[in-house]
């Protein structure tokens, strides 16, 4: 059975970092698109990020510019959203999704055919 699973989120101060994990099972990533996802409750997933199959990325939100990256281990079937200089508006639930095709400026929400159940980012001192 296919399925993502993300881990890495936590409680971190600000200007803090983590590095948020989304390994995969069922199926070779290498073949693959993610995209990161986070939600604020009551709020609709913001793109934030894609990862494509070599490796390439594309940033998806200007709040996240120069302060997230993605980065993908193909011999642990894993992408990584690596998260720095942390703010409060921050703090949400963080998701991976896949889907094919290549990292592209921007995916439409409805092509993901798989999600994650997400982790927690929460900044606060």
């Amino acid at each position: 059975q296919s399925q993502l699973v993300e881990s890495g989120g936590g409680l971190v101060q600000p200007g803090g970092s983590l590095r948020l994990s989304c390994t995969v099972s069922g199926f070779t990533l290498e073949d693959y698109v993610i995209v990161w996802y986070r939600q604020y409750p009551g709020q609709a997933q913001e793109s934030l990020l894609c990862i494509g199959a070599s490796g390439d990325t594309k940033t998806h939100s200007d709040y996240v510019k120069g302060r997230f990256a993605g980065y993908r281990d193909n011999d642990k079937n894993t992408d990584y959203l690596q998260v720095s200089g942390l703010r409060s508006e921050d703090k949400a639930k963080y998701y991976c999704a896949v889907t094919r095709g290549r990292c592209l400026p921007f995916h439409v929400l409805e092509t993901m055919k798989l999600w994650g159940k997400g982790t927690w980012v929460n900044v606060s001192s």
